[in-house]
């Protein structure tokens, strides 16, 4: 028998309950080194007069114990908005409950209902419990595709560069 659970949209409240659930994320995906979020980094950004992410919770007896941070991006192939699912992290002890299916579900819901062309999200190589249950839930893993990031000191070099014209 499954533990009953309630999915909501985040509220001011759930901000350090999602930072903790960042936190157990970067340990878990060996990011630590990485995290920098804190409630008071993350607040704004979710809550503040110009909001960038959502997020959506899962808890179990009143306790936070899942979330899925996201954010509309856009498709130029496709003309129409999409919706990105940056993080989606469940405690352990709540995994097989169909915790992380809901809040799937949930987001593709809503990006249907906000007329998104795509719902996407990256995952891990090494992670293939993930793997498996995102291609259950009707996922295609895009194997030819890289992602390629620019932050700290080489996003500053970059930003000063002079364009060759």
């Amino acid at each position: 028998m499954s533990t009953p659970f309630t999915l909501r949209a985040a509220e001011p409240r759930d901000v350090p309950a999602i930072v903790g659930l960042i936190r157990e994320l970067a340990v878990f995906e060996q990011l630590e080194h990485l995290m920098q979020a804190t409630p008071e980094t993350l607040q704004p950004h979710l809550f503040g007069t110009q909001p960038v992410a959502e997020a959506l919770v899962a808890e179990v007896g009143g306790t936070v114990v899942a979330f899925a941070l996201f954010f509309r991006n856009f498709s130029t192939f496709l003309a129409r908005p999409g919706l990105y699912l940056e993080d989606l992290y469940v405690q352990p002890a709540h995994r097989g409950a169909g915790i992380g299916q809901a809040l799937l579900q949930r987001l593709a819901q809503l990006a249907v209902e906000r007329g998104c062309g795509r719902f996407e999200w990256s995952v891990l190589d090494w992670n293939v419990n993930a793997i498996g249950f995102y291609q259950r839930m009707g996922a295609t893993v895009m194997p030819d595709w890289r992602i390629c990031r620019v932050t700290g000191d080489a996003l500053r070099t970059l930003a000063a560069a002079t364009a060759p014209r």
